[in-house]
């Protein structure tokens, strides 16, 4: 099995590097690293879980875009919420952006490793050429 890896994960606050990639292909299923509200400048955006969640999903867009991939090639998301009451208009956001085509998701309140309300991780599957 061949392992493709796509798209530095580039800098985050303060123009430190990260140490990942945005995304990973193995066989037939793509991994896309966890997404926060981080904005172009490597800062995470403000603004509350509707804004940063929206933010989020589109970075992870993004990730899925350098594999070539879309948000209907997702199959399982794991998200992380640092506030339990934000759950809702989470979900609100969460369910404009996938559809029908919802895939299996965990969800949990965590503590994060950055300033940030939010932070989605996903497992894509499309079948590899050749």
């Amino acid at each position: 099995m061949t392992i493709e890896r796509f798209g530095s994960a580039g800098s985050g606050a303060g123009g430190k590097s990260l140490p990942f990639v945005k995304a990973v292909r193995a066989g037939d299923f793509v991994f896309i690293s966890g997404q926060v509200a981080m904005g172009p400048d490597g800062e995470i955006v403000s603004g509350g879980i509707v804004e940063q969640t929206t933010v989020t999903i589109e970075n992870v867009k993004a990730a899925l875009a350098v594999a070539g991939l879309d948000l209907s090639h997702v199959v399982k998301v794991t998200a992380w919420l640092a506030d339990t009451r934000d759950f809702w208009s989470f979900n609100r956001v969460y369910a404009e952006y996938f559809g029908e085509a919802l895939p299996a998701r965990s969800c949990v309140r965590a503590d994060m490793m950055v300033d940030c309300k939010v932070e989605i991780e996903a497992i894509a599957y499309a079948p590899a050429k050749g």
